[in-house]
C-alpha cells in the first residue's frame, strides 16, 4: 500500500517557513502596494521586495514549477500545490517565489518548446523575476472557440506579419513580451494552421487600445488589454515550436495554468473560511454568539467540507502530473478541478461576506474582490460549461451502451441470474420448510 496524506518532515518545515514568511513580510506589501505586483520593480518597490526574493532563493523555493532542467527547482507539482496553498492568500506572494500567472504557464512552454535564443532572450530573465509576460488567445468575437480565430500571420520573406485583434491579454500593459495565438495557414484545420510568436510588446504595430478593468477598477486602470495587431512584424525566428503546433503546445501551457490557479484558490479559499470562523466566534446577536446560530454552523460545515474536498482533488490531480509527467493524460481531471473551483471560492467566500453583515460587503473586507475572483475563475483559461463537456466525454470513453431492450442493472434479469447462481441453496433451504 502506498496511500499516504501526511508530507514528509524536511519538506513541511519548508512550509512552515513560508506561511511565516508570506503572513509576517509579504502579505503586508498587498496593503501599501495592492494591484501594483504586475508593475516593473524600480525604486522604493525595488528596495523593498529584491531582498525578500533573495530570501525565498536562498530557501530554494524560487520558480519550483519547473524542473532543473529548465531553470527551476524541481519540486513537482504536488510539492507545488502545497506551496501554492499558502501563496494564494496574498497577491504578492507568487511574484516573491516567482511562480505567479501567467508567468508559470509562459515559462513552462518556452522551456519546454523554445529555441535556445529564446530561452535566453525570454525565459531567463522571466525566471529571473525581471520581467512579465502576456498570453494573448482569446479574440473578441471568438470568446473561448479557437476555432473561430481570424488574427493572422502571413509570411513575408524571412518575416511573419500579424494582424487582427486580441481580447483580455492580461498584464500585457506591463510585460515586456506576448505570446500571441494565430492562424498561420487557413486551408487546414486549426488544430493543424495555429502557431505561436514571441512578440516583444515595444514592436511597431502593437497596440493596446484599452486596457479592461474588472468590476470596481477605473477605466483602462485594468489588467486585460484589447490589443490590435497592426502589420506587427516579426523575425520568421519568434515562431515557439514548429509551424502549426499552437493547439500542441497551449495544451501544455492552459493544463499547468489550470492547476496552478486552483492550488492558489486553496489559500484564498481557506483564508475566506478563517475569517468566517474568526467572525462567529467574535460577534454576538440575540443573546448569543454567532457561532451559536446554527445557520451560521452550517455556513461554517459546508465550506469546511467544500474546501476539504477540493484540496484533496487538487492534490490529487497534482500528483498524476507528476506521475505521468504528460497532460493529456490528466486532461479529464484538470478540467473537473476547473470545474469545481469558482463555486468553491464563491460559496465560500460569500458565506464568509453573509456572516460579515454590512461590513463584509464594504471595501474594507476582500470578499466581494474573491466573489469576483470566483467569477473570473469560472471564464479564465475556457468556461466551466466548456470544462464540463470535455470532463463528460473523458468519463464516458470508459462506458459502453448495452444492446439490450432493458439496463445492465435491470433488477427482474439480475434477480433470476442470481437465483440461478445460488439454487443449489435455495433447493436446501426449500426441502427445510
Amino acid at each position: 500500500m502506498a496511500w499516504d496524506f501526511e508530507t514528509d518532515p524536511e519538506y513541511q518545515e519548508v512550509l512552515d517557513w513560508a506561511d511565516e514568511f508570506v503572513r509576517e513580510k509579504v502579505e503586508p506589501l498587498d496593503l501599501v502596494w495592492p494591484h501594483r505586483q504586475f508593475v516593473p520593480l524600480e525604486g522604493r518597490r525595488r528596495d523593498a521586495v529584491d531582498p525578500l526574493k533573495d530570501e525565498v532563493r536562498r530557501k530554494g523555493l524560487w520558480a519550483t514549477h519547473l524542473g532543473p532542467d529548465l531553470g527551476g527547482q524541481g519540486y513537482g507539482q504536488l510539492k507545488l500545490a502545497l506551496l501554492n496553498e499558502i501563496l494564494g492568500r496574498s497577491q504578492w506572494a507568487p511574484i516573491v517565489f516567482g511562480c505567479q500567472a501567467p508567468d508559470t504557464g509562459n515559462a513552462e512552454i518556452i522551456a519546454h518548446y523554445g529555441t535556445d535564443e529564446q530561452k535566453e532572450r525570454y525565459l531567463r530573465p522571466l525566471l529571473d523575476g525581471e520581467l512579465f509576460s502576456s498570453y494573448s488567445m482569446t479574440e473578441p468575437h471568438a470568446g473561448a472557440d479557437p476555432t473561430l480565430f481570424t488574427t493572422r500571420a502571413v509570411r513575408d520573406g524571412d518575416d511573419w506579419v500579424i494582424n487582427g485583434w486580441k481580447f483580455f491579454s492580461s498584464n500585457a500593459a506591463t510585460a515586456s513580451f506576448l505570446i500571441v495565438m494565430v492562424v498561420t495557414d487557413p486551408d487546414v484545420s486549426a488544430y493543424q494552421g495555429m502557431s505561436m510568436f514571441l512578440v516583444p510588446t515595444d514592436t511597431p504595430g502593437v497596440e493596446i487600445v484599452r486596457n479592461i478593468g474588472l468590476h470596481g477598477e477605473r477605466d483602462n486602470e485594468g489588467s486585460h488589454a484589447l490589443i490590435h495587431y497592426d502589420n506587427v512584424r516579426v523575425p520568421h525566428d519568434a515562431l515557439l515550436g514548429g509551424e502549426g503546433q499552437a493547439f500542441v503546445i497551449a495544451q501544455t501551457r492552459l493544463g499547468g495554468g489550470r492547476i496552478h490557479h486552483a492550488m492558489r484558490t486553496i489559500g484564498l479559499a481557506r483564508k475566506a473560511l478563517d475569517m468566517m470562523c474568526e467572525r462567529a466566534l467574535s460577534r454576538q446577536t440575540q443573546g448569543s454568539r454567532l457561532s451559536d446560530k446554527q445557520f451560521v454552523q452550517g455556513y461554517i460545515a459546508d465550506s469546511y467540507a467544500q474546501l476539504l474536498q477540493f484540496r484533496l482533488m487538487v492534490l490529487y490531480t497534482a500528483w498524476e502530473i507528476d506521475k505521468y509527467n504528460d497532460y493529456k493524460k490528466v486532461r479529464k481531471d484538470i478540467a473537473a478541478v476547473k470545474v469545481v473551483m469558482p463555486t468553491v471560492l464563491h460559496d465560500i467566500a460569500w458565506r464568509a461576506m453573509q456572516v460579515h453583515g454590512a461590513l463584509g460587503v464594504t471595501n474594507e473586507m476582500p470578499f466581494l474582490g474573491m466573489v469576483t475572483g470566483a467569477a473570473v475563475m469560472g471564464l479564465a483559461d475556457g468556461p466551466t460549461e466548456v470544462h464540463k463537456t470535455t470532463v463528460a466525454k473523458q468519463v464516458l470513453r470508459d462506458y459502453r451502451p448495452t444492446e439490450d431492450t432493458w439496463p445492465t442493472e435491470w433488477i427482474p434479469r439480475k434477480r433470476e441470474a442470481a437465483r440461478a447462481k445460488l439454487a443449489a441453496y435455495l433447493e436446501n433451504e426449500v426441502g427445510n420448510l
